[in-house]
């Protein structure tokens, strides 16, 4: 039990020590702890626990210290019960409040500790059936162990005595040397591991860094606790509870589990009801009702007294037609009358009473046409209508012409009289506003009277086209297609052809040898032979020309060999052969012939041939003087069609230059192989001739 009351003291401790002490209050928390520990223990009740401060931390600290004094009290009186008794079953236990709940289970888990005393099991709980129990039932299973008498007694048969070894008592309890038992040094919960022992804490609960005492984890802070909006988080020890932010309002109090309850005034005897009345309660108020009942006729006022009802004046005449209601004392009286009635007046069908008579209402029009007839109490007049203006002549009513009295004051464009009234209109592109005189803007576009694209204008609108279109002149609202490709500069837009498409065009190239530039205009040659697209075969040399290729297989002749700096450039492709005699051979080496080149070109259809183009530079490799008077002399000797080609010699620097010219125009497709040749003459003979021969392919297209 001393380790019993040594944990109830320590929740105490622990309360005291995790709540504040009041800074400027009167009241330190050990003195709210003290008078909620002294209400328990003459009372035996917490639930009118009277607060005696209006600070919330010491109304907290006085109701959970009278609580867990109540808890303590009624625990300490199921163990006593258990005890004496050997059972649970008492009238304390039968009730459902809690200081029931705490009586039954330390009854409870006491029997269980003296059942496993008596059955010689351990005395060490199983962790599962709570920290509280736990202390209960180690205190009555070590107490029933402590209450073994050992002895012989005086009354059994004197038998020899025998001495019990210290080995002998541990095996009759085997957890006598649990570190652990008794609860050990742990706090809360303790695991007995042989060697030594692991403390643990219950939920709510986080362990010291000293790994034996447990301190409460404040879920408000931590975040783990479940209070929704409108509700603060109180810490409590092990757990925490919601309470609401806002109080409950005149006639309702607060409950332990933050909901609103109503406050009986009458039964807690705080209503101010006088003798003679009977209180009566309501929702978040109360009502005092007399106790003294008024008769029939009669009402009774807030003091209890009773005074008449004048019938008369209630909005359900109580006298039948043709009486009048006179009022008494409790009741009232009905008497006949008789009136009678002047002009413009009659008696109504009850004949109790006089009525105007409408004369307006008769099938004779009194006032006549274009007037309006005003009934009055015994009379009427006549007025005219809206609209129309009295003729003093005539006597009459006559339309009035609001359009020609106002001119333009009354609607912003047209004017139109009515009989009695008047309606303005709007000229065409324009709509009546909604005062029924000005005039906005219509928008026509809303009901997309042009083909494509359509403006809003100032009581008008406009069509106008996309990029592509133009208007028709016709209906100027149709959008016809712009033929780009027959204007003017159509044979500009593309560099081969130009197809007209609705609102735009496009560029082609021929089928084969090229394809479309990225400006979508212009066409770009194909190189075939960089693109490895060629059917050239291993002995054939594929030649890239103008919208096409070509696969020549150029042989060098006999004597001749190739040489090693054969160079692929660009738009020209050479492949020069060099003499290579076998020896003895004196015909081959007095041959003036000393290098044989083959190269193929690609020119273009010149559409508009105005001048000689330079299309090959042939430039000797000995200097323009050298020191034996060479002359060299260039020729064009084989495949000059038509003379379409020529040759001239210039010197550029430093060096004799052969160019070949074309001089006429030369429609494509066209192939030709013309044979340049370079001498070398030198005293009236050709000491050294180079040749060479020039595919020239002319392309139907060029871009």
């Amino acid at each position: 039990m001393d380790n019993l009351r040594g944990a109830w003291s320590l929740r105490l401790l622990l309360l005291l020590a995790l709540v504040p002490s009041l800074r400027g209050q009167d009241l330190s928390m050990e003195e709210c702890c003290d008078k909620g520990i002294e209400w328990a223990n003459k009372n035996r009740i917490c639930a009118s626990l009277p607060l005696i401060s209006e600070s919330r931390e010491c109304s907290m600290t006085q109701v959970q210290c009278c609580r867990s004094q109540l808890e303590k009290q009624y625990c300490s009186d199921g163990i006593e019960f258990a005890n004496v008794r050997e059972e649970c079953d008492s009238d304390i236990g039968e009730n459902s409040t809690c200081e029931a709940d705490y009586f039954k289970v330390c009854c409870y888990c006491c029997l269980l500790g003296k059942t496993a005393q008596v059955q010689g099991q351990s005395c060490e709980p199983n962790p599962k059936i709570g920290y509280q129990c736990g202390i209960v039932f180690r205190a009555c299973c070590v107490k029933g162990q402590e209450g073994i008498d050992l002895s012989i007694s005086d009354d059994a048969p004197k038998k020899e005595q025998v001495e019990i070894s210290k080995e002998e008592l541990d095996q009759e309890d085997p957890y006598l040397h649990d570190g652990c038992r008794g609860g050990g040094p742990c706090s809360q919960q303790c695991r007995d591991t042989g060697s030594s022992y692991v403390c643990s804490c219950f939920v709510g609960y986080q362990l010291q860094a000293d790994g034996v005492n447990c301190e409460d984890i404040n879920e408000c802070i931590t975040g783990t606790h479940s209070c929704g909006i409108g509700q603060t988080c109180v810490n409590t020890l092990g757990s925490f509870r919601c309470q609401r932010d806002t109080s409950c309002g005149t006639g309702y109090e607060l409950t332990d589990d933050s909901r609103c309850k109503d406050i009986d005034e009458c039964e807690t005897g705080t209503h101010n009801c006088p003798p003679d009345f009977i209180c009566q309660n309501t929702p978040g108020s109360f009502r005092c009702r007399p106790k003294l009942q008024c008769m029939n006729g009669f009402i009774q006022d807030a003091l209890g007294n009773c005074i008449d009802i004048n019938e008369c004046l209630s909005t359900n005449m109580p006298c039948p037609a043709g009486q009048i209601c006179i009022n008494t004392d409790g009741s009232y009286t009905c008497q006949r009358m008789s009136p009678s009635c002047g002009r413009g007046y009659h008696l109504n069908e009850d004949g109790t009473r006089c009525v105007d008579v409408d004369e307006c209402s008769s099938s004779n029009q009194p006032c006549g046409e274009g007037h309006v007839c005003i009934n009055a109490p015994g009379n009427y007049r006549c007025e005219c209508k809206t609209g129309y203006s009295f003729d003093v002549i005539s006597r009459t009513c006559i339309d009035i012409n609001e359009c020609r009295r106002y001119p333009g004051r009354l609607c912003a464009h047209k004017c139109e009289n009515t009989p009695g009234s008047y309606y303005c209109t709007c000229t065409m592109g324009f709509k009546l506003s909604a005062d029924g005189r000005s005039c906005e803007d219509l928008n026509e576009c809303e009901s997309s009277p042009c083909s494509q694209e359509c403006a809003n204008v100032y009581g008008s609108y406009q069509c106008y086209c996309r990029r592509g279109f133009q208007l028709s002149d016709i209906d100027g609202i149709s959008c016809e297609d712009i033929d780009e490709c027959a204007l003017p500069t159509g044979g500009h837009i593309c560099s081969y052809r130009c197809i007209n498409i609705p609102g735009s065009f496009q560029c082609t190239c021929p089928s084969t040898g090229y394809r479309l530039a990225p400006n979508a205009r212009n066409c770009q040659d194909i190189d075939e032979c960089v693109a490895e697209s060629h059917n050239c075969s291993f002995n054939e040399t594929c030649f890239n020309i103008q919208g096409g290729f070509r696969c020549l297989s150029l042989e060098c002749p006999e004597n001749y060999r190739k040489s090693g700096d054969t160079v692929r450039l660009e738009k020209t492709d050479t492949i020069r052969c060099i003499k290579s005699c076998r020896p003895n051979d004196v015909n081959c080496v007095l041959d003036p012939v000393h290098t044989i080149s083959h190269t193929v070109i690609s020119l273009p259809t010149f559409r508009e041939f105005t001048r000689p183009e330079e299309i090959i530079f042939l430039r000797a490799i000995t200097p323009t003087y050298p020191a034996n008077q060479a002359d060299i002399i260039f020729d064009i000797t084989e495949g000059n069609l038509r003379d379409s080609f020529d040759i001239i010699k210039r010197y550029m620097d430093g060096m004799t230059v052969g160019v070949v010219r074309q001089v006429r125009p030369i429609v494509g497709p066209f192939h030709a192989i013309l044979k340049l040749e370079m001498n070398y003459v030198m005293g009236g003979v050709v000491s050294h001739r180079n040749i060479v021969n020039v595919h020239i392919f002319v392309s139907e297209y060029w871009f």
